[in-house]
């Protein structure tokens, strides 16, 4: 049926913010609030689909290229706030936001509502962990730790998700140290400021890899490990399904997890409409022994063929479906365990992190936390500096790290002190730097070997020397080498001060049944970053490769 957001109530949810949620910590492998009740995750995802890519490979769910922010529109939540509440959701999963946006409005309602936020840190195409050539870098970091300085003020956010699916297969657990870096850095960060948000991952299901990932990610040291381990789990479909044939393996699997574990996705589609006949089990004694509850799939409808959305929106009215109606049933019948109580013993050493072998390709060495100020400082001794001439730069970087390090190997020199690699363990001492940073520091290096020619220092018009830097060898190296010496190579990361703007940014909210088509101006999704040399730093991930898994950027 169509229901229409009456104005009075629309007022009533504008009225400023004046109560707290109560403050969700973890203890051991679980979630309490403040009187020490266990809490469960109630969730919804809640991000309206941005445009698709127009090829996506036989089997892979479309992974947007641009996105809506959907805590940056007031009318919207307005408009959506009394159906999450008719849901009976605690918590809403957002995938991309708007470090640049005013959330004030939207973060306020939905604490008056008492909902929290579970809040990827990631964007699409190009602001997250690769799978294909991962690196963690300055650029990257900033992007994460400005959305944590904008959500921090509010008092309904439960975690910062530091990646989504980044791993799905053998080949890119190369990537598990880059994600586990991130957590490191995002958990010190977050401590730093006083917050108390956990730090989540969420996994798409798999076998050989998946369960390895969860023990990596959760190994050694709490440093190191993230609290939340999310699952997009769809195994359950219909009516048909039960713990013992769905979930039992993996209820199995993470018995022994140190920390939270949820359904940061379920509810599979091959039946329509939905049943949510999981949902009772969801929160169940079986399952509550090891996971938290669970955010079901999704409020808005995906812009794929088989959509998994229960509302249609306009700009004004929602219009619900069965598949909402028998979600929120089953959520209203649901009373969640109490048990065990906080302090009663909960809490489970921390496993071994798991060598590399020909399953499992990530070492526990991490790379080192990046640091934008020895970045700067690298490129203003730089005697070559990157310049690009166009503003469409992706492919200009394949090109130009490709025939830098190939000039610099001939001149007897290494690209290796800006690559990465996961599988060694090995990250050179500029690899942590963006992009730009990187090439400029090739250049740099191909431009002295040629003892300062000029037409080293050109690549087609995209290079430029800088007067400034020092201009032999020994002292630009000495001065790059110097750039390393006041910080450790893991440290707390300082607040950013590089402004980035987001790429694929939609205003608005789309007319056309929720899909974000019309739904205002679309960013182009190639430039995150208002600055070239952060753009550089995460358009090049998967271009440039230095053997098995070192990537140059």
């Amino acid at each position: 049926m169509r229901l229409i957001v009456p104005a009075l109530f629309s007022t009533f949810l504008a009225a400023p913010f004046v109560s707290a949620l109560p403050e969700i910590t973890r203890t051991g492998k679980y979630l309490y609030d403040e009187s020490g009740t266990r809490f469960f995750i109630k969730g919804i995802a809640y991000q309206e689909p941005g445009q698709l890519p127009a090829e996506v490979p036989e089997g892979e769910f479309p992974e947007p290229t641009t996105f809506i922010d959907p805590l940056s529109q007031p009318s919207a939540c307005d408009r959506d706030i009394p159906f999450l509440k008719q849901l009976g959701v605690n918590a809403v999963r957002v995938y991309s936001v708007d470090a640049s946006a005013d959330h004030s409005h939207c973060m306020s309602v939905l604490s008056d509502a008492g909902i929290y936020t579970l809040i990827d840190l990631s964007l699409p195409v190009n602001g997250s962990i690769t799978r294909v050539g991962p690196t963690w870098t300055s650029n990257l970091l900033t992007l994460y730790l400005n959305t944590i300085d904008t959500f921090s003020q509010y008092d309904n956010v439960l975690a910062f998700n530091i990646g989504n699916e980044i791993v799905k297969d053998t080949e890119s657990t190369v990537a598990a140290p880059f994600i586990k870096a991130a957590a490191r850095d995002i958990r010190a960060y977050i401590k730093s400021k006083g917050s108390s948000a956990l730090v989540g991952y969420s996994s798409t299901d798999g076998s050989g890899w998946r369960d390895p990932l969860a023990h990596f990610l959760t190994c050694e040291s709490e440093e190191t490990s993230i609290d939340l381990w999310g699952l997009n789990d769809y195994r359950w479909c219909g009516t048909t399904g039960s713990v013992a044939d769905s979930w039992q393996e993996s209820i199995t699997a993470f018995t022994d997890l140190p920390v939270a574990a949820y359904f940061s996705e379920y509810g599979c589609n091959t039946v329509s409409p939905r049943p949510w006949a999981e949902v009772p089990s969801l929160y169940g004694t079986e399952m509550s022994a090891v996971y938290s509850g669970g955010v079901a799939f999704s409020y808005f409808p995906t812009n794929d063929a088989t959509s998994f959305g229960m509302v249609t929106v306009t700009e004004t009215a929602v219009t619900t479906t069965q598949d909402f109606t028998n979600l929120a049933s089953q959520l209203s019948s649901v009373t969640v365990p109490t048990t065990p109580a906080q302090g009663s013993g909960s809490t489970l050493p921390l496993p071994d992190c798991p060598s590399v072998s020909t399953t499992w390709l990530g070492s526990s060495t991490l790379p080192p936390t990046p640091n934008q100020a020895e970045c700067d400082c690298i490129w203003k001794d730089s005697p070559c500096v990157f310049s690009p001439q166009t503003v469409n730069q992706s492919a200009l970087f394949e090109e130009l790290f490709q025939s830098a390090c190939t000039y610099l190997g001939t001149s007897g020199g290494s690209c290796t002190p800006i690559g990465q690699n996961g599988t060694t363990g090995v990250y050179g001492e500029v690899s942590a730097c963006d992009g730009a940073t990187k090439l400029s520091w090739v250049f740099s290096q191909y431009y002295l070997a040629t003892n300062n020619n000029a037409q080293s220092c050109d690549f087609a018009g995209n290079a430029t020397v800088n007067s400034a830097s020092p201009t032999t060898a020994s002292e630009v190296n000495a001065a790059v080498s110097s750039c390393f010496a006041a910080t450790p190579s893991v440290y707390t990361p300082v607040k950013p001060t590089t402004v980035l703007a987001p790429a694929g940014h939609t205003t608005g909210t789309g007319g056309n049944g929720g899909n974000g088509g019309n739904g205002g101006n679309t960013g182009s999704a190639a430039a995150i970053f208002a600055d070239s040399r952060a753009l550089a730093g995460v358009m090049v991930a998967a271009l440039c490769v230095l053997g098995s898994g070192a990537l140059i950027f």
